[in-house]
């Protein structure tokens, strides 16, 4: 641990409390009618319980949120297989499908908007209900007549426009299980997730607009099929009208399968409660990136869970967050908003194109009540000294991605919410499908911090031996199964249970370094293993390292995450050449790596250097590069095979931060 992390953790502990609820909003909040409801006095005496008691935690809220089965569960939580292995609703069948999209036609809400779209270029496309589900019937048949069975895999690599919910919900019906990929992805990057799913299918899009520009995502998607033999056909959703490639065979417009099959009705697959609908890849330090596998009832109903106490959603909430389908945050907006029959407002392009108050006209003229984005784009923002207008609509803003810094969080809430609205910091992953701590907005607010662990999540803080510590610095870990917790990771139990489970007996450890302050509220203080958060979008340094490793020159390298003003962490890299005769230019490593990786998760920098560090077990050593690049002191390195290459990292750094900074300094940025 840094004095870095200390001392953040210093400056957080001493602020003082700068948000306070009214009593309207109190007295209308989900949680405190929950909590009336079942005469429980606080929030904390609801977490508790909530741990306690989870057969009356979670049935409690199947009911406030109506869930709806095909057959009825014989069991809410079996662990037999042990904690890592839960099963949830024993026996039980239905499709999140049946408790979102049905369930709300059913329960007469079929003409309430189920979302509203806006392109970069001031296009606007909306559904109700009853037009979703019609969409959705007509791709499940298409897909059925390509030969898509339950079980079967397909990737979903489409930029945030009408036919990634659509695809999301189709899939889900018949049984297929999605493969969010990330829009701005490199063919390598989407070829990995098809090859380790063995998908079938990809559905894409010819492109989509980007700050004015056509992106053609289908040339990518081309060449990621090149590399991912499993796939039979590619589905091409036409957003731009642009020329394209066609693999005649291969390819087929998504509108010329929906046509075939107009007004077409496919019957909703019964499944079991725990069979899986996603496969969303997050990555790790080592390795491949992880396949965590989430079911019918994990990830929608945590997603909902989250939206219900933390962001006090309602039926008649216009809800937005700024996410690409492939992250996380794109299927938990859609999913959790269904389970609710809130409507999602969402958008395709650049937040600050044509000009830094987009987002603004966004909330004025689709009345979004409920707004979120990452610490990342509000600090872009920032600099931009934008002028937010009055914005009546606004209740709640919520935040995810990565910590904040404290100017920022101040500028969300007085500028954006004009210090009436609450900031619900929220932050979980991938693997939890939501939310581990969460804010609430019923109490007073500190900046940057959060209220505590979300009902349902056991979290605690631990020291380095797996004991409770208080006003500490520890890891966060969780110590109960919960409703949303990846099933494993897909085909590899083992990796799952070495990610996770491996550290401390009985404990999920998440791999944050967490805090509790003097006034009960707790903090993130950044990863505690070598996982990257930047701009909000986690990556694993192993990736980030074959990409600069593909290139023919390139011997080995070892990636690590370095803090940054706007996105909260970039990667920077260190590469060895097999041949240090032949020398590239560290631009092109750098432009070959963003090939794969895509524009947002290139490095900042690629230096080369003549060797790497790695610990006698054989892992690269990575937090004594981070600490010798940022100036701060090591530790031991004695046990390092080859010390003698640390001070040529030291001096490679120091020397590209100083050079760095002098670009920087002369153009302003």
């Amino acid at each position: 641990m840094t004095m870095n992390v200390k001392e953040a953790f210093n400056t957080l502990n001493n602020q003082e409390l700068a948000w306070y609820p009214d009593d309207t909003l109190i007295n209308n909040a989900n949680i405190t009618l929950f909590n009336s409801k079942h005469g429980l006095a606080d929030i904390e005496e609801l977490h508790k319980k909530s741990i306690s008691d989870p057969q009356w935690f979670y049935e409690s809220l199947l009911n406030e949120l109506d869930v709806t089965w095909h057959e009825p569960y014989t069991e809410l939580l079996n662990t037999q297989n042990g904690i890592a292995f839960p099963e949830w609703f024993s026996k039980g069948k239905t499709n999140l499908v049946h408790y979102t999209i049905e369930k709300q036609i059913s329960n007469g809400r079929g003409e309430h908007l189920a979302f509203i779209w806006e392109g970069e270029d001031g296009s606007t496309v909306s559904y109700t209900f009853n037009e979703l589900n019609k969409k959705v019937n007509e791709l499940a048949a298409g897909l059925i007549s390509l030969g898509i069975v339950k079980g079967d895999r397909i990737g979903i690599y489409l930029p945030p426009i009408p036919e990634a919910p659509i695809s999301l919900f189709a899939c889900a019906k018949i049984g297929a299980i999605v493969i969010p990929v990330f829009s701005g992805y490199g063919s390598e990057s989407v070829a990995l997730r098809l090859n380790d799913s063995q998908a079938k299918v990809l559905i894409t899009a010819d492109g989509f607009y980007r700050r004015g520009k056509v992106i053609n995502t289908k040339a990518e998607a081309d060449r990621a099929v090149k590399l991912a033999p499993t796939i039979e056909h590619v589905v091409v959703a036409n957003r731009t009208n642009q020329d394209i490639d066609w693999n005649q065979g291969i390819d087929i417009w998504l509108h010329d399968l929906t046509d075939k099959h107009v007004n077409q009705t496919v019957e909703t697959e019964r499944l079991l409660a725990d069979d899986p609908f996603m496969i969303m890849y997050t990555s790790g330090t080592t390795g491949k990136p992880k396949g965590t596998v989430h079911t019918h009832t994990g990830f929608p109903l945590k997603s909902a869970i989250d939206l219900y106490f933390c962001f006090d959603i309602k039926k008649d909430d216009r809800i937005f967050w700024l996410s690409d389908f492939g992250w996380m945050m794109g299927p938990w907006l859609f999913l959790g908003a269904a389970v609710h029959g809130t409507t999602v407002v969402f958008y395709e392009g650049s937040p600050d194109f044509p000009h830094e108050g987009r987002l603004w006209e966004l909330i004025e003229r689709h009345q979004i009540t409920t707004f979120g984005v990452s610490p990342t784009l509000i600090r872009s923002l920032m600099t931009k000294e934008a002028q937010v207008p009055q914005l009546p609509s606004l209740r709640i803003l919520g935040s995810t991605g990565e910590p904040w810094n404290t100017e920022a969080w101040f500028w969300f809430l007085d500028y954006v919410g004009k210090g009436r609205c609450p900031i619900i910091n929220y932050s979980g992953g991938t693997e939890v499908s939501g939310g581990i701590l969460g804010t609430y907005p019923t109490i007073p607010i500190k900046p940057c911090g959060f209220h505590g662990p979300i009902p349902g999540m056991a979290a605690t803080i631990v020291n380095e031996n797996g004991q409770k510590v208080e006003n500490s610095i520890g890891d966060l870990t969780i110590s109960s199964p919960f409703l949303g917790m990846t099933k494993s990771f897909w085909n590899d139990d083992e990796r799952y249970i070495s990610a996770y489970w491996s550290k401390w007996e009985g404990m999920w450890a998440h791999g944050d370094f967490a805090a509790i302050d003097k006034h009960g509220f707790w903090y993130l203080l950044g990863r505690s293993d070598d996982t990257m958060k930047v701009a909000g979008k986690r990556i694993g340094p192993s990736e980030i390292e074959a990409a600069v490793t593909s290139h023919d020159l390139v011997k080995e390298s070892a990636a690590i995450g370095i803090p940054h003003k706007i996105k909260g962490e970039v990667p920077v890299v260190f590469a060895v050449l097999h041949d240090a005769k032949v020398v590239p230019l560290e631009s092109d490593l750098q432009k070959h790596a963003e090939r794969s990786l895509g524009k947002a998760l290139k490095p900042q920098r690629v230096m080369i250097v003549s060797d790497i560090p790695y610990t006698q077990s054989g892992k690269i050593a990575r937090r004594v590069i981070k600490a010798l690049y940022l100036g701060e002191d090591p530790g031991d390195v004695s046990t390092l095979r080859n010390i003698a290459v640390l001070k040529e990292i030291k001096e490679r750094g120091q020397e590209s931060e100083t050079t760095f900074r002098e670009k920087s300094e002369s153009t302003g940025g």
